[in-house]
């Protein structure tokens, strides 16, 4: 694979040279070898198209931050191949690419499956901390729980094989991708836009799914216009690996019946007609509440200064930095006395100051841990060590900048920072149990 701007991913076909492409996105911690139980019933109408995320499967260690990230190199890859339009089924973060392409790129896009797909994943706090998880301990404490997280207890039980399988797929990723991947989940969140998905999907998910699970489902079926809910029995998150036979039945019946024609005759792939009336998977959900799928809050009124309002770079830096929690706090917390001070911080010291251009994050919380030790604001510094380890520092180099620090404002200040940085560290890199 050539490195260019925008690098290839890692793929393999199976399937006719001529038949129509079905693309399988994976989930964050798995290879294409997640999607081995379909390929053989698929590859005999389609062309199955698989691909690695980035230093995941042993395919090159680029690492992608953005779901539209992992987006545009899945497109630029299928470009270098010659495909143009072609049928998507995405597993959890692959489900995410899946809604990103028919968001941006419905022209490209025949049919989609979302496999335990979510329009938001979490929190961006959840993901942030794992990421701060595998950047102290790296993979093993998050491979080691990985088949709590993807099957049922039973299925883990029965099957020891497939378990040790889903822990080695998950210890021998890129520490660095899989990093990445987690910031990509934090940021991935398209409630307000599920209107605009225009084309057939399938939403499946496992019955007793406990990363996102039938609520999720019933929230993407809600949203996007033309779309049927199947629930898999007996199946938790990686329910194309725990029921293999159910999934791939759902799919070959969704891609045969529901490819919707492409808008000209350019494209050189082969459409499947439509079935005059779709079969329901499962029975029409209720519509979800309107807090589930609701537009972002608005921020407050832009100032008149000839340029934009800082206060929205301001209130996204900060929540990036400080975490969702703390900074929900915080506002909830505001009054008539306060809330000009909580406005006044986001639009200035986050805005302003935290999204300027002139030093990355890491360097800019350097700065500030320092700074928190020679004013000697310890409950500021617990927030901030915080977010030093959500900007990419680790446990050492937090440690080092509070030794710097001991030198030239004290060691007395000093001590009491190391206490309380040392708690904080210890809350946030001892895996859950």
């Amino acid at each position: 694979m050539s490195e260019t701007n925008t690098p290839a991913l890692q793929y393999r076909f199976d399937g006719p040279e001529d038949a129509p492409v079905i693309v399988l996105g994976p989930s964050l911690g798995t290879t294409w070898h997640m999607f081995d139980r379909q390929v053989p019933e698929l590859a005999r109408q389609w062309r199955v198209f698989r691909f690695d995320l980035p230093g995941h499967g042993g395919a090159p260690a680029y690492p992608a931050d953005s779901v539209g990230d992992l987006t545009a190199r899945l497109l630029a890859t299928l470009d270098g191949i010659g495909v143009q339009r072609f049928g998507y089924a995405g597993c959890a973060l692959g489900g995410a690419i899946g809604v990103e392409l028919a968001l941006r790129r419905p022209e490209r896009l025949a049919s989609l499956a979302l496999i335990a797909a979510s329009p938001r994943f979490g929190t961006a706090d959840e993901f942030r901390q794992r990421g701060v998880i595998v950047r102290t301990n790296g993979l093993d404490p998050i491979a080691r729980t990985a088949p709590d997280r993807w099957f049922t207890g039973g299925f883990a039980a029965a099957q020891p094989a497939i378990t040790d399988w889903a822990v080695q797929m998950v210890r021998t990723t890129d520490p660095g991708c899989y990093i990445a991947a987690c910031e990509a989940l934090a940021s991935f969140d398209v409630r307000p836009e599920l209107a605009r998905v225009g084309v057939p999907t399938l939403v499946l998910v496992g019955a007793d799914d406990q990363v996102t699970g039938p609520a999720e489902a019933r929230t993407l079926v809600a949203g996007i216009p033309d779309a049927r809910l199947a629930v898999v029995p007996g199946a938790s998150h990686l329910v194309p690996v725990e029921q293999p036979a159910a999934v791939t039945d759902l799919l070959v019946r969704h891609f045969s019946t529901a490819w919707q024609p492409a808008h000209d005759s350019t494209t050189g792939q082969t459409a499947i007609p439509a079935a005059p009336v779709k079969p329901v998977l499962a029975a029409p959900p209720q519509p979800a509440p309107i807090a589930e799928i609701a537009p972002a809050v608005v921020p407050p009124q832009a100032l008149t200064m000839g340029r934009p309002d800082p206060y929205d770079a301001g209130i996204k830096v900060r929540r990036e930095v400080l975490g969702d929690a703390h900074v929900d706090r915080a506002l909830s917390q505001a009054d008539d006395f306060s809330g000009d001070f909580q406005e006044f911080i986001t639009r200035y010291a986050w805005g302003e100051i935290w999204d300027r251009p002139g030093l990355d994050r890491r360097s800019r919380s350097c700065v500030t841990l320092t700074a928190l030790v020679a004013g000697g604001h310890l409950e500021e510094l617990a927030s901030h060590t915080r977010a030093a380890l959500r900007n990419g520092l680790t446990p050492n180099e937090i440690k080092e900048v509070l030794l710097q620090a001991a030198v030239y404002c004290g060691v007395p200040a000093a001590n009491s920072a190391f206490r309380v940085a040392q708690q904080v560290i210890r809350e946030e890199t001892t895996p859950e149990a």
